[in-house]
């Protein structure tokens, strides 16, 4: 899958600084299409590796967040943190009972209505 000459990888390496990994504001920045700027991020590896950088930094940002805010006491966000982090402990479980056995199943992060 080759790209064309009418963009540098300069380009969408500057773009991506700030997009927060959205390929749409990354198109944007450079004037391209969506496509274009999926697949630049897709067969260079330089602006692949600018574009993982900058999805690791809003992923930080947004756990800082949820640090900062259990800290001053949000009890919701306690919760939800404990329940994604420490499922086995804190994650939704189900007991099922069948022929006197008593089996406990508990979320993985899997809809078992749809299995």
């Amino acid at each position: 899958m080759a790209v064309n000459d009418r963009y540098s990888a300069k380009q969408f390496i500057q773009a991506i600084e700030g997009s927060g990994g959205l390929i749409t504001s990354i198109a944007d920045k450079v004037g391209c299409s969506w496509n274009t700027a999926k697949k630049y991020i897709s067969t260079m590896p330089t602006v692949r590796a600018a574009y993982d950088d900058e999805c690791e930094r809003i992923s930080d940002l947004a756990q800082h967040t949820i640090m900062k805010a259990i800290k001053e006491g949000d009890p919701q966000l306690a919760k939800w943190w404990l329940a994604k982090k420490r499922r086995l402990e804190f994650g939704d479980a189900i007991d099922i009972t069948s022929g006197g056995d008593k089996i406990q199943f508990v979320n993985i992060g899997v809809d078992v209505e749809k299995l």
